[in-house]
């Protein structure tokens, strides 16, 4: 089992030519939330799709991963109705991080928020935010993908 160390800020300025930078379109949907902090949910991003499973709040989560079909992921997906988040991910290497800029539509349009994730909760704490970077939400739990599926932007 993965785990992951994660900080995310909202985004106060995107950054210049953000076109140049690879990017995806997200559909991600919710197949449980759990009130013990598990979710299990799908998600295709570009042409690949995946399972996966998250325990754990805060800056270090549990994450499962795996890759599935998309007819896999179709058959699951009408079981998220109600539990789903649309965006494009940019991703923007910086120094040894990737950042991942994520912009919504749908429901959740004019929220942006950038992730960094990290190898040592030591590497966490010595990152400095970017000048773009905006409030750290790392430990709001209205601003984790599932709160946000369910409950819009706080």
């Amino acid at each position: 089992m993965a785990h992951e160390i994660e900080r995310k800020f909202l985004v106060k300025n995107l950054p210049s030519e953000l076109d140049r930078y690879p990017h995806s379109e997200i559909i991600q949907g919710y197949l449980m939330i759990t009130d013990n902090d598990v979710e299990i949910r799908v998600r295709k991003k570009g042409e690949r799709c995946y399972h996966t499973v998250k325990s754990g709040t805060g800056l270090v989560r549990k994450e499962v991963e795996k890759e599935i079909t998309e007819a896999e992921f179709l058959e699951h997906w009408p079981e998220t109705e109600g539990r789903r988040v649309l965006k494009v991910r940019y991703d923007i290497d910086y120094e040894e991080f990737l950042i991942e800029l994520d912009i919504y539509s749908g429901d959740l349009a004019g929220l942006v928020v950038a992730e960094v994730e990290f190898d040592t909760e030591e590497q966490s704490s010595n990152f400095e935010p970017l000048e773009w970077f905006g409030e750290e939400v790392t430990l709001d739990e209205r601003y984790k993908n599932k709160n946000l599926a369910l409950n819009g932007i706080p």
